[in-house]
This record gives structure tokens, sequence and C-alpha cells, in this order.
């Protein structure tokens, strides 16, 4: 067994590979805020922000199809038995060319939307150029998955860290008086560079042919055949919890004029994907031992592996905690440039739904890999009612202070959704 081979089999060194990455993910996500709010002017800057969240629901609008190939391809590179249902490597193109029109069609959306005046902006080429980028993340989110299927992490992390460093460095350097606009178009550059070398080792690592990335009859063929059930419920689910996450920008948008509300939301926003992404990478690290165990039906190696990533989860909720209580106010003054401020209530709030997301989050990612989407859409539709509701009844109810009673409208939704995924994990630990 090769070096690589030994460390893609350790959770241990995979866990720290994963979180290394998401430490610059989260100084690239933070960088950007930082950078955009001191080169824009505040107008500019709550556009943007509003660009930021249509980014975020594209890149998130891939339905789960990357997660249903996660599940398909995972269960095949185990040896499951699947029948003619099984995976093909033409769904990969069928893949890719949804996603390429995915985001053809959300720039096209975006150019209307300037060009008529639904997004107010000076800058309409720093802001196109800046939406193209972060679209690259759907290319970059397929490769991931199937390199993760067939135990093959280390090298797109090695590859992603790469391209974090670089981009990090190109946004930053707008504060010494590079052009926005050449930053955002470097770093298009790089990020189009390396996600094309990862998807050509996704290639080679599958052993595919050409031929395989145009068979768009048959690949189409055998997912219309095969896989619709799990599409409807994996794109249903997608749609209900990305339009929940990101709902509040627009709905405190439609309520008030105030900034302050807005960017205590992407400040709770901004926490909530650190916490995630931290998440995220603790339990992909686990997931080869608890698709294993689940597959062979090893349910109480199921309950410990699960217990453990909870448990793994909730110290970074902690952790995140402590920071926020601790130097939370002067992290968000410096963050938004010291435009707004945030008070003791506000941060108790964040926490309490950060704890529940910590929770909802574990529930997600392993349901996700286990193809178990009709289950996390029954799920999510409590939040996303809620997320709708929690600025108007806000504002409805307790007008002052706004912020707050959102918030905790919020927080309490999250509670909510948490206590429902509870029963979930019981019951796939306990079936």
């Amino acid at each position: 067994m090769s070096r690589l081979a030994r460390l893609e089999g350790s959770a241990r060194f995979l866990a720290l590979v994963k979180l290394a990455n998401v430490g610059l993910v989260l100084i690239w996500g933070f960088a950007v805020t930082f950078v955009f709010v001191r080169v824009l002017p505040i107008a500019e800057f709550q556009a943007f922000l509003l660009l930021v969240a249509f980014g975020n629901f594209t890149i998130s609008a891939e339905f789960g199809l990357t997660s249903i190939i996660y599940a398909r391809l995972r269960r095949h590179w185990l040896g499951g038995a699947e029948g003619d249902g099984g995976f093909r490597l033409e769904e990969m193109g069928v893949l890719f060319f949804f996603l390429g029109l995915l985001v053809v069609g959300a720039s096209l959306i975006l150019i209307a939307a300037l060009a008529l005046g639904w997004l107010s902006t000076g800058l309409p080429l720093l802001f196109l150029l800046f939406f193209l980028s972060a679209c690259l993340n759907l290319p970059a989110l397929l490769a991931k998955r199937a390199l993760a299927a067939v135990d093959g992490n280390f090298l797109w992390e090695g590859l992603d860290c790469a391209r974090r460093v670089v981009t990090i460095a190109l946004l930053l350097a707008m504060l010494a008086g590079m052009d926005p606009r050449l930053s955002v178009a470097l770093q298009l550059g790089v990020s189009i560079v390396v996600i094309g070398y990862a998807i050509g080792h996704v290639h080679r690592r599958l052993d595919m042919k050409r031929s395989h990335w145009l068979a768009f009859r048959v690949g189409g063929g055998h997912v219309r055949a095969h896989y619709l059930r799990d599409i409807g419920a994996s794109a249903a689910f997608t749609v209900s919890d990305i339009v929940a996450y990101n709902a509040p920008y627009f709905t405190i948008a439609l309520v008030t004029s105030d900034p302050r509300p807005m960017l205590v939301f992407d400040f709770f926003f901004k926490m909530s994907r650190s916490l995630s992404m931290l998440v995220r990478a603790t339990v992909e690290a686990a997931l080869p031992r608890i698709t294993r165990a689940y597959h062979a039906g090893d349910r109480a190696r199921l309950r410990h592996l699960l217990g453990r990533a909870l448990g793994a989860a909730m110290i970074f909720a902690l952790g995140l905690s402590a920071v926020l209580l601790l130097a939370g106010d002067r992290l968000f003054a410096i963050l938004f440039d010291g435009r707004a401020t945030i008070d003791r209530a506000d941060i108790t709030l964040i926490i309490v739904a950060l704890f529940a997301l910590t929770l909802l989050c574990v529930s997600v990612y392993v349901q996700a890999a286990l193809g178990r989407f009709a289950e996390l859409f029954a799920r999510s539709l409590p939040f996303l009612l809620g997320s709708l509701a929690s600025a108007p009844l806000a504002l409805l109810l307790w007008p002052d202070p706004f912020d707050l009673a959102f918030l905790g409208l919020y927080a309490l939704t999250l509670l909510a959704v948490a206590g429902l995924h509870i029963v979930s994990l019981h019951r796939l630990m306990c079936a």
C-alpha cells in the first residue's frame, strides 16, 4: 500500500488535511467581506451582498446531483449489489453538461438583472466576473465528490489548498491598489486551471474515455430510468434548503432599508458557513467508515461512528461560541469596517442557532451520503417556512428591535428543525 493510500485510509489524517483546507476557505470568505467592504461604497457593498447570495443560490442549485453521484458511485466502489440500476460512467458527462447549463443560465439572469437595473451597481463587469468565479465551484464540487467516492480525497484537498492560497493573495492585492476587475479575473483563471486538472484526474481515476463525457443519450437514459426518484427528492431538498439559508437576505431587504439587520444576518451567515465547513470536514473524514458500516448492516459500528462525528462537531460549536463571546463584537466591527455594531443579545441568539445548526449539518451530510433524500426533504420544509416567515413576523410582532426579534425567530426555527433531525438519526441508527 502506498503512503498516499495509507493517509487516505486514516480518518485522522484525512480530517487534518480537510480542516487545513477549510481554514483557507474560511480565510477566503472573510477576506471577501474584509476587502470589498473597503474598496466599495456602502451602497455598492449592499448590492454586492445580494450578488453573493445569488451566487450561493446558484452554487447550491445543482439540486444535489453531485450528492447522488457520490452515493451511487460510493456504493459501486464498495462492491454493493446494484443490478442494472448501478452507476455508469456516462452519468458524469450528463452531470457536467447540466452544471454548464446552470452556470450559463444563471449568468444570463445576472446580466439581465444588471442591464435592467434590478441589481443596481456602477461596476457590472466586476460583479459578473466575481459571479463566474463563484460558479466555478460547481465543477469543483463534481471533482471533489467523485474523487471522495473512490477514496481519492488527498489530491483534491492539495489542489484546492493551492488554489485558495493564490486567490487569497490576489484578493488582498486589491488593498494594495490592484484593480478589482483584474484581481477577480486572475482568480477566475487560476480556478479554471486547477479545476480542469482535477476533472482530468477524475477521468483517469475512473478509467473513462472521451466518449463517456459526450454520451448524453446513454447517460441521460440511464438517469431517467433509474434515478428520477432520487433526483426529484434531492432537487426538492436542495431548492428548499438553499432558499431557507439565503431567503433572509431578501426578506430583510424587503421589510427594512436599515443596513444593520442585513449586516447582522450576514455575520451570522458567515459564522454558520464557517461552522458548517468545519463540521463537513469532520463528517467527510468519517464518511468512508460510516458508509461501509451502513452498507454492511453493522448498526453498532454505525452508532459509534455517528456519535464520534457528532461529538467532534459539537467541539467546533463550543469553540466558535467561545470566540464569539470573547471577541464577537470586535470581530463584527473589524469585518464591517465599524459601519455597525452588534450587542451581547444578538451574539447569544447567534450561538443558540449555531448549536442547532451543528446537529442539523451532521444529519444532512450523513444522510445525503447514504442517499436518504426523501427524508431530508421532509425535514427541510419546516426550516424553509420558518426562514421565510422570520423577518415579516419580526416586523409585525416586535418591530423594535427588529434585528433581535428576527434572530430570535430564526434561532427558534433552527432548534425545532434540529429536533426533527434527532428523530431521523435515531431511526437511521436503529433501522
